[in-house]
């Protein structure tokens, strides 16, 4: 409750407390100079003489408040940090005579002797060991020997080897340290606990980048953590499987996450569908696998797929040329079976617009070919105009199918009745294409062969991720937010083939001496644009601008409204949680026109 005033007069006398016979008064001291470290920063040096010989205690009390004493000051000072990493061979004195002494009533606690002592212990030694060689080695063999000797049938041990695991990975140790803590948290994952279950998922999750084939080895345990009745873990369980997937077990790990996909809770769906895109991509063994994959989440979760699936499936299927005949087919028989997932349906009619020939042709070699006529083919599309279920788009769609087959398909005399008939549609797009087209069959006849012939290949010039992204010169940066050393930058891109897309990077910088932990960065718009976050590349951001956080954000904004944004920045700065509120209204004018 003391304020900073208070805490300048005080500290003197804090000091010499620190260094009094009576135990219990070390003991307050040291935690209340906790506190005017906290309030004070600037008088941490008055405590450092006081500090030498406070690990030499007996006294557990004193001991615990000493380390997190010298917690407090490393944390707060790169310079006490460097001062006090020569007190590592002490503190790993200090462990082994915990983890090797014999029962002690005074501190057991379910047959750990003081655990809490450890679990403190542990911690000070990631922060002094982080980034330093040296420090990390001397430690690396009781770290070892805490994660073998620590009983894990109580949490309380368990909470010792989540420290020590956490400790583990934040140090320079050896790589089969690292592995041996990796084993513990797969462990974890078996344990009735589901907080344990969570903060093992948790931390693989955070680990899997440096340690990947490590984490592999524990695949079957976290693929079935997405049958977890708790929904934080199913959702961790998820975002690890997917960033476990690589060339060799794509389609192990497909079939198991479009298992997933077809009954998890709706929550789940846009995210999972999402990750399947951006893998199926990265890793497909074939074309084909790859258009079926993708044609699979259309089917169980169209309605939950991004903006950009339609376009990029289309993509995918132009440039699959050898699949035409084969995808044709496979969509027609697909919108017979059910027409409520749109994005399905969207793809179908354009593929059936483009390929119709093929289909009514029986020309499939890869599956049995089906039967069709053209006034079949024409009776489902037409059936899309006017079913209450397909959406505008899903009806522009439609139309430019059947125009297209105007080319393909001999019933012309057909065709162009449907078209003349929406003519005078009370639907804006739709009437509008419908004139078009009739003006095609009457005025511009001798052009409609050359118009409507099947679209080229279309080539990907630049990407990042399942959008084609165009660099735009002329769309300057800009600052976001500055403030507690804390600075976002956006750069902004163009993404085709939607130009309604801006596609902002965020890239995150912290000047001050320490790093920025549990990194979060959120953002809102107003409800005419449609915002997506994508997966930010650390949340962690490194202290004196040595590196850079980024995270991707698309903006859809179809009516070129100016754009405007909330932000909501969380993180961990010198144990302390901070969290800022901002606008940004000032993006320039080339970001949304």
């Amino acid at each position: 409750m003391g304020s900073s005033e208070m805490c300048r007069d005080l500290a003197g006398e804090v000091e010499k407390l620190l260094k009094t016979s009576n135990s219990y008064l070390r003991k307050k001291a040291a935690l209340c100079a906790v506190h005017v470290i906290r309030k004070v920063p600037e008088l941490m040096e008055m405590f450092l003489p006081a500090t030498k010989n406070l690990l030499s205690e007996k006294n557990h009390g004193v001991l615990h408040t000493s380390v997190v004493l010298l917690t407090e000051m490393c944390e707060r000072s790169p310079d006490m940090l460097a001062h006090f990493r020569k007190l590592v061979p002490q503190l790993v004195r200090i462990l082994k005579n915990l983890i090797m002494s014999g029962y002690s009533p005074e501190h057991d606690v379910s047959g750990i002797s003081d655990p809490f002592l450890q679990v403190r212990i542990l911690r000070l030694l990631r922060i002094l060991g982080k980034n330093d060689d040296d420090s990390s080695e001397a430690m690396n063999d009781i770290l070892a020997q805490v994660a073998t000797n620590t009983e894990t049938s109580k949490n309380v041990g368990n909470a010792i080897l989540y420290e020590t695991v956490l400790t583990i990975m934040d140090i320079k140790s050896e790589s089969g340290l690292r592995v041996l803590a990796i084993n513990i948290l797969g462990r974890f994952l078996l344990n009735n606990d589901k907080n344990i279950r969570y903060v093992a998922l948790t931390s693989l999750l955070k680990t899997v980048q440096t340690d990947h084939n490590a984490v592999q080895r524990h695949r079957s345990t976290i693929v079935d953590c997405l049958k977890d009745l708790d929904v934080s873990i199913k959702r961790r369980a998820m975002e690890l499987s997917f960033a476990l997937v690589n060339g060799n077990n794509i389609r192990g790990m497909m079939k198991e996450l479009l298992y997933f996909l077809d009954s998890c809770d709706p929550e789940f769906k846009a995210d999972c569908a999402s990750g399947v895109f951006l893998a199926a991509e990265k890793y497909a063994p074939s074309k084909r696998w790859h258009i079926d994959t993708i044609m699979r989440v259309l089917t169980t979760a169209g309605s939950y797929v991004r903006d950009d699936s339609v376009p990029n499936l289309i993509q995918l299927i132009t440039n699959s040329v050898e699949m035409h005949a084969y995808t044709v087919q496979r969509l027609y028989k697909a919108l017979l079976d059910d027409i409520s997932q749109q994005p399905l349906v969207q793809v179908a009619s354009w593929c059936i617009g483009e390929y119709g020939d093929l289909l009514v042709s029986g020309q499939c070699e890869e599956e049995e070919p089906i039967q069709v006529t053209e006034d079949e083919v024409l009776d489902v599309l037409e059936g899309l105009l006017v079913s209450n279920l397909s959406t505008p788009v899903t009806r522009g769609y439609s139309l430019t199918a059947i125009m297209k087959l105007s080319t393909r398909f001999s019933s012309v005399n057909r065709i162009k009745k449907v078209v003349s008939i929406y003519g005078s549609s009370i639907d804006v797009e739709l009437q509008q294409r419908a004139v078009e087209y009739n003006a095609l069959f009457k005025k511009y006849d001798h052009m409609r062969p050359a118009l409507l012939e099947r679209m080229p290949i279309m080539e990907k010039t630049a990407s990042n991720g399942p959008t084609e992204i165009v660099q735009t010169n002329g769309i300057p940066s800009m600052t976001a937010y500055n403030k507690n050393g804390l600075k976002i930058d956006f750069t902004f891109e163009r993404a085709n083939p939607n130009p309604n897309i801006a596609v902002i990077t965020i890239h995150a910088t912290n000047s001050t001496e320490a790093e920025m932990t549990d990194f979060v960065f959120q953002a809102a718009v107003p409800k005419t644009f449609q915002l997506q976050l994508l997966s930010p590349s650390s949340n962690v951001v490194p202290a004196l601008n040595q590196g850079t956080v980024t995270q991707v954000i698309r903006v859809l904004n179809p009516q070129k409204q100016q754009l405007r944004m909330r932000i909501k920045l969380t993180y961990t700065h010198k144990g302390s949680a901070v969290q800022d509120l901002a606008e940004v209204n000032n993006f320039p004018p080339q970001s949304w026109q």
